[in-house]
């Protein structure tokens, strides 16, 4: 098997994935572990999560990597944000991290 891309992607559009997979054929030992796990814990519309990555993106500083942590923590406070941001925290202005936070309580 060759990997042709790699993209980084929520949980929540993993578990879509897995699932489609699982319709078409039988899930691989790994592939049916991290689908139980998805099942428990991506509980969030994927249309909601689709809206919140288009609102992230609207924040400058934050990469691809940065948007999914957050989709898939969801962040409440400044500390769950600083967890999720860890060593890039103090590169944002206060003004973004309440942008982003802004963002993640309209899901």
């Amino acid at each position: 098997m060759n990997v042709l891309t790699e993209d980084v992607i929520t949980d929540v559009e993993a578990k879509k994935l897995l699932e489609e997979r699982e319709k078409e054929s039988e899930l691989k030992y790994e592939q049916k572990n991290s689908l139980e796990h998805l099942k428990k814990f991506a509980k969030i519309d994927t249309k909601k999560i689709e809206n919140l990555v288009k609102g992230l993106t609207s924040v400058e500083k934050l990469r691809d990597k940065h948007i999914v942590l957050i989709a898939n923590f969801l962040p409440q406070d400044k500390d769950d944000l600083r967890a999720v941001l860890h060593k890039e925290y103090t590169s944002f202005s206060e003004e973004e991290i309440e942008k982003i936070l802004e963002i993640v309580k309209k899901v």
